[in-house]
Parts: structure tokens; sequence; C-alpha cells
């Protein structure tokens, strides 16, 4: 049993021969069991050429050989005289074994080895072609056709190839076939894109399945990856999530390359840097970090490349997942990194020596490092005047204390301290509690919950009837437990303004935490009171003044106090007056003045003058 386990294992690890693979001679057709002009091809009459007694001794030969079809990083090897012709060996033969991962100049292992390696898949597809004459040049074309435009590996490569013969044939007299690869591939053929040398296997399969077209020659190690990634991707459209009234509409996309781009278009400057990585094993996901030489600080920039090098993971699919591999290892609903799908959001957060990852597949970018207060800071505030993106920002932060503290009040008013309330309001509401049976802790709870559970369904659901379904539902369902004397009308109304209030803040993720900290609020207003909110507070004053981001506090620029970054905090004060970068380095400015950018190097420059002119003065 464990020999036939054994026999059926090498079967499968046997590499199939090319000639079975699916192919495409150079008219485009796909053939199967077609070679032009090569010793590939195998008639039925060559596998008689040993008697039955040698095809015995191959097969009790192949048993014993089994421990060496592996080499010793577990990698499939076959003998040099079988790799593609799939024909018998004779038992005494002692071919080399040959790696199917090397780039061994054999044509047709190194193509067995790619698709032996892509397990056979059917969209890795592979073209041959005949280049040239006296004599030609076996070429093959291997591209996975789900990953490509093939309307551009026909027209600029395959045409390429076969309109060049005679540029071919100039260079052949004397030369071998590396020589031709690299002079008339590279140099005449193709003359136009992308085009570079693999540097071995690992980065042959890594271009491949990143949507490059890989050329291969005969007798030649040198394998070209040209740049054909295409498909179909989402078009650009307006944000989603961070709409405005007055702004540009763009939105990030799901194409990193489309991502980059965009950022390309808001900053043409030589000091944008942009850097790939790929993370993890198995999904291969691009990233792109994006920062401005000389603004970004040179630790923090550092500290992202570090955290990132140190992420282990099989799959990286969304920007969330970079996220909570590299954000701060501090036990927070609050977000330490910043997302937003704006590109001018983006571009303004550069400028000011943040660090920006793009991640393939992801609309959402991640900003770094990132404070508070920049989470209530819109998109919308440097499109419209300073006077109302000052009041805009005031709101949304008297917005978070209400869904921060609007159900505790009323609990806590309502519990221990109704001496606080006025004396016809508290008449009123004594007189609807009246025929409650509930406490007002039970009556808060009860209401934050249907409304959550609304605000879930209405994500869940389409976005037309969602939007019906949390105001038919709040509607129906609130007036239902009024009328039924489950809670009082003056609750409703708190829990309404509450939910109200998160749909102001601008970003998603500092509203849930907002949330999350309002059951806690709740729970410390039922049991002690405006003491408990009080203790309530101070913890979570404290706990936020804990927290960093890639070395960053948190509560910058309050805690610590900086005075220059107050011009663009709660307060946004007139472009004119904000000289200096929020975040950067002493004497380094982004206003243009009547002589032109000023520089630190003018600033500089204007002290040493003065202090000359004050010299010869005195």
């Amino acid at each position: 049993m464990k020999r036939h386990r054994r026999s059926e294992y090498l079967k499968k690890l046997k590499p199939k021969s090319s000639n079975d693979q699916h192919t495409t001679d150079s008219s485009g057709d796909s053939v199967q069991n077609k070679e032009q002009g090569t010793s590939q091809h195998i008639s039925s009459d060559n596998s008689q050429d040993y008697d039955q007694n040698a095809a015995q001794s191959a097969e009790a030969s192949t048993e014993q050989q089994s421990q060496q079809q592996l080499d010793e990083s577990g990698s499939p090897v076959i003998p040099n005289n079988e790799a593609s012709s799939g024909s018998p060996v004779p038992p005494d033969s002692q071919a080399p074994q040959v790696k199917l991962d090397e780039l061994s100049g054999n044509l047709n292992q190194m193509l067995d080895g790619i698709l032996i390696q892509n397990g056979n898949s059917s969209d890795v597809t592979v073209r041959r072609l005949e280049v040239g004459s006296h004599p030609s040049i076996a070429i093959a074309i291997v591209y996975i056709s789900s990953l490509v435009k093939e309307e551009t590996i026909n027209d600029f490569i395959i045409r390429s190839l076969l309109n060049t013969e005679f540029k071919i044939n100039e260079i052949t007299e004397g030369k071998d076939s590396k020589s031709i690869l690299k002079e008339g591939l590279t140099k005449r053929v193709f003359s136009l894109g992308t085009v570079e040398y693999c540097k071995d296997w690992a980065d042959m399969m890594d271009k491949l399945l990143l949507g490059n077209t890989l050329v291969l020659t005969e007798d030649s190690t040198d394998v070209l990856h040209i740049v054909t990634a295409g498909g179909e991707f989402r078009a650009i459209t307006e944000s989603q999530t961070e709409s405005v009234v007055r702004g540009p509409k763009e939105g990030f996309v799901e194409t990193l390359s489309i991502n980059v781009s965009l950022l390309r278009r808001r900053i043409h400057s030589p000091d944008l840097r942009v850097t790939y990585k790929t993370i993890g094993y198995k999904s291969n996901t691009r990233v792109a970090i994006v920062y401005m030489d000389g603004i970004a600080d040179e630790d923090v920039v550092a500290e992202v490349f570090r955290r990132l090098d140190e992420i282990q993971i099989d799959g990286i699919f969304d920007s969330t997942n970079i996220e909570e591999l590299i954000q701060d290892k501090a036990v927070t609903p609050f977000p330490t990194v910043y997302s937003t799908e704006r590109p001018d959001t983006t571009a303004v957060r550069l400028l000011e020596g943040r660090v920006v990852l793009v991640v393939d597949g992801s609309p959402f970018v991640l900003i770094v490092p990132t404070v508070f207060i920049h989470f209530f800071q819109s998109a919308a505030d440097y499109s419209d005047r300073n006077d109302i993106a000052t009041l805009l920002r005031l709101l949304r932060i008297i917005s978070f204390i209400i869904l921060l503290l609007g159900p505790s009040l009323y609990i806590a008013m309502t519990t221990f301290h109704y001496q606080l309330i006025p004396s016809s309001l508290l008449y009123s509401l004594i007189s609807q509690r009246e025929a409650i049976p509930f406490p007002s802790f039970v009556e808060a709870i009860i209401l934050e919950t249907i409304f959550e559970l609304l605000r879930e369904a209405g994500v869940r659901m389409p976005r037309v009837v969602g939007q019906a379904a949390n105001i038919v539902g709040g509607l129906v369902l609130g007036q239902a437990a009024v009328e039924a004397g489950i809670v009082s009308p003056l609750l409703t109304i708190v829990i309404a303004m509450t939910g109200i209030a998160s749909f102001a803040i601008p970003t998603y993720t500092m509203a849930i935490a907002g949330r999350i900290f309002r059951f806690g609020f709740i729970v410390l207003a039922a049991t002690f009171g405006l003491y408990g909110i009080m203790l309530g507070l101070i913890a979570l004053l404290a706990h936020m003044n804990s927290l960093r981001s890639f070395g960053v506090p948190y509560m910058t620029p309050f805690s610590p106090f900086v005075l220059k970054q107050q011009k663009d905090a709660v307060l946004r004060l007139p472009v004119s007056l904000m000289k200096q970068r929020p975040g950067s380095r002493s004497g380094e400015y982004n206003v243009v003045t009547e002589d032109g950018p000023v520089t630190a190097d003018k600033t500089d420059d204007k002290n040493e003058s003065a202090r000359k002119n004050k010299q010869k003065g005195s």
C-alpha cells in the first residue's frame, strides 16, 4: 500500500509535457501537442524503443528515486533530458537533476516549471513563436489572461515580434541567443513601455502574478517582463463617505496605480516620494508608502518602514488589515490611524509632513501619525472661508460632546439631581414619567438598542430602502414606544439628538468610539450621578493623553500645548496667517508672498542681513 501511494505521488509530481499545455501558435490560434521544427515531437513509435524489460526496470528505478524528486528546499526536480519531451529515460542513463524553479536556459524546462508552480491553472497562457530565420529563434510568451489586457499583448508584443524579422536577422550573425535577446528584443523590438529583466525565478513569478507578460527565449537565462497589467476596474467617482458641498468630487478607487496618480496630479513636486512594498505571503499585496522628502519626519518614515517589515501574514485585502498591524499597541476604541478616500485631504496631510499608505484593493488610504483633532476636520474646511470652517469645527466638537454625554446627563439629573431641573420642566417630566414602569437607565438602554439596530439595518440594506427603513422605523417605533408607556417623550428626543450628533462627525471611526464610550457614561450616571460622569471624564482624558500615534502624543496640539499648531486646530485662521506648516520643523513655510515662496533659507538670509545692518549701525 505504501509503495502504491508513493507511485501515485510521483505521478502527480512528474511535470506534464509542455505539449500537453494550452499553447497558441504565432497566428493566435490555440493548439495542443504542436511544435514547429523542433525535437519536442515525440511520436508514439518512440515509446517502443525500449523493450518490456527496460520499461519494468525504469518503473523500478522510479520508485528508488522517490527521495531524489525533491531538492533540499522542497522544489521539484526532473532529469534534464526528460524536462520537456516527456519521453521515457533509459534505466542505465545518469541524467543530471535540474530544478524546475531556476532560470536554466532550457525553454521547455522553464515553461514546465511555470505551469507546475501555478498548478496548471487554465488562465496561465503560453504562446510560442518562431522569430527570424537562418536560424529561427524559439520564443515563448507567458501571461495570466485574467490579469492582463490581451489587446496590448497582441498589438504591441506579438505583432512587434512577427513584424521585426529583418531586425532580428541583422544582429543574428555571430551572436548567441543571449545577445540576440538583449540587443534585439530590448533595443529594437520592445522599444516602448516598461521592459526589464527578471532577477531570478522568484522575481519572475512575482512579475507574472502582478499582471506582467514574460518573454522567454531558448538557450537564454534572461527573462524579460513587460508591464501589461489591465482588466476591469472601478472608475473614479465621488467619495461616498466624505461628500462635500463645495470642493473636488474625486475619490480613491481600488486600483493602486490610479490612487497614486491622483496624488501625483495634486502635488507636482520631485520631493514626493513613492516606495512600493509587497506584503502577504500568499496575497502579495502591494502597498505604496508616500511622503514628502524634507517635510516628513525621518524618524516617523523609518518607523513606518520598520513596522511594515515586521508584518507576517498570509493575506492583506484591505487597508484596515494594515491599520491593525501597524498601529500603536494600545487597547482603545479611539482610532490612532487616519483613513480617508479623498485625494485632496490626503494631499493636505502630505504637505503637513504625514506619511500615507496606499493599499492595493482598498479605496481608503491610511495617514500617520494622526491626532485627536484631525478627526473633526473635514475636506470642506479648506474649500470654505476660514470663519465658516471655524464655525463648522466648533459645531462638530459640540456634536461629539452631545454624542458622549447626552443620555448620561439626562439619567443623572432625573435620577439623582432633579433639583437642578427648572420647576416647570420638572413638573412636566414628572407627569410624563408617572406611567413609565422602568427607571431612566432602562429606558435609555431600550432606546439606544433600538436606534443601533436601525442604524445597522440601514447599512446592510440597499441604499434607498435603508434610508426609508431608518426614517420610518425610527418614527414608528419611537411613537409606538411613547404611546405604549415604555419610554418618556423627553428621553426619546434626547436619544434622537444623540443619533443626529453622531452623523455630524466627519469620520466614521471617531463616531464609533463616541458611541462605545456613551454606554460607559450611561452606566456611571445611573450608578453615581454627576460624580460618576466627572470621574469618567477624568479617566477618559487621562486615557487619551496616554495614547501615541507613531510616537506623537494623541492630544497634540493641546497636550502638549503647541502654539503654532493652534492656527489650524479648533480654529482655522486665514491662510495668510498660517505661514508655518503644522508639525514641521521650524523655519519651513508654505505661503507664497510678493517676493516669491518663503523658505527657511530666505528666512536665514534675512536674519543674517538684519544682524549685519544692526552691527554697522552700532
